[in-house]
């Protein structure tokens, strides 16, 4: 049985975010939250927050009935979400675009193994 939970619109670019959420994929959940407990990136307390809420609808579910220790990280999705655009001053007063990227981050746990 798959459950998943999605944080959507994270102020993180998606390419840092996918560094992490690589390191985790296939990893029980215990083992997956002592890692992300111990990478000192901002990334990776995102990616906490939203495993938590995966584990949390796991257990709460009563359709589904499962606990942490059964579940392994299926897999890790961070896919592009909209992009902030902003404006900077530039010389000889023009306007330089900058661009800060958002992200959507979603986590499926499962309580099969993974097959490759």
């Amino acid at each position: 049985m798959e459950v998943q939970a999605l944080t959507r619109n994270t102020r993180m670019s998606p390419k840092k975010v996918r560094e992490v959420a690589r390191q985790i994929q296939g990893r029980k959940v215990p083992a997956a939250v002592d890692l992300l407990t111990l990478i000192p990136r901002k990334s990776a307390r995102l990616l906490l927050k939203t495993l938590k809420s995966a584990i949390a609808n796991a257990e709460n579910n009563p359709k589904v009935n499962l606990t942490a220790d059964q579940l392994t990280v299926h897999r890790a999705l961070v896919e592009n979400g909209s992009s902030l655009r902003r404006f900077k001053a530039g010389p000889r007063g023009t306007a330089m675009p900058r661009v800060k990227k958002l992200s959507h981050i979603r986590i499926v746990l499962s309580d099969e193994p993974k097959q490759n």
